[in-house]
C-alpha cells in the first residue's frame, strides 16, 4: 500500500468509529455529518480502486 491508500483507509476507519459513537450517543446531527463524510471517503476510495472492508456501519 502507499501513503494515500493507508491514509484513506485510516480516515475511513476513524469515521466509522465516530459514526458508531454518534449513533450510541443518539446525536442525530453528528450521525448525519459522519455518514456524509463516510460516504465521501468511500466514493473517493472507489474512484481510486481502493478496496474497503465495511465494518457494518
Amino acid at each position: 500500500m502507499n501513503a494515500f491508500t493507508d491514509g484513506l483507509l485510516e480516515r475511513i476507519h476513524s469515521t466509522e468509529t465516530d459514526l458508531s459513537r454518534a449513533r450510541e450517543d443518539g446525536d442525530d446531527f453528528l450521525v448525519e455529518v459522519e455518514q456524509g463524510e463516510l460516504d465521501d471517503l468511500r466514493r473517493l476510495a472507489a474512484e481510486h480502486g481502493v478496496q474497503v472492508r465495511t465494518a457494518g456501519v
